[in-house]
């Protein structure tokens, strides 16, 4: 499923037009990103967690030519699905 088919199906279920749609859907995801910005985490209940974590520099090889490279300390998000999800998929 991607987003356009996740839009169209949140107005179905809910009797929403395809714009008010859009407007949910994107605040929704726009409120879950603002919040892992600001390293706050994110956790919805029977769905799971969104938090980010801090990766260190490192060094890492280029695997075209096997040199040596330095890779920068970034932040990552990170996705921990609830059990309810687990058990839905599984």
């Amino acid at each position: 499923m991607n987003k356009t088919e996740l839009i169209k199906k949140v107005a179905a279920e809910n009797g929403l037009t395809q714009k008010q749609a859009v407007a949910v859907v994107d605040s929704v995801l726009n409120g879950i990103m603002d919040s892992l910005a600001a390293r706050e985490p994110v956790t919805l209940f029977g769905f799971g967690n969104f938090s980010c974590k801090h990766r260190d520099a490192r060094q890492g090889r280029n695997p075209a030519n096997g040199k040596i490279i330095e890779i920068a300390a970034g932040n990552t998000p990170v996705f921990k699905p609830a059990k309810a999800f687990k058990d839905k998929v599984n």
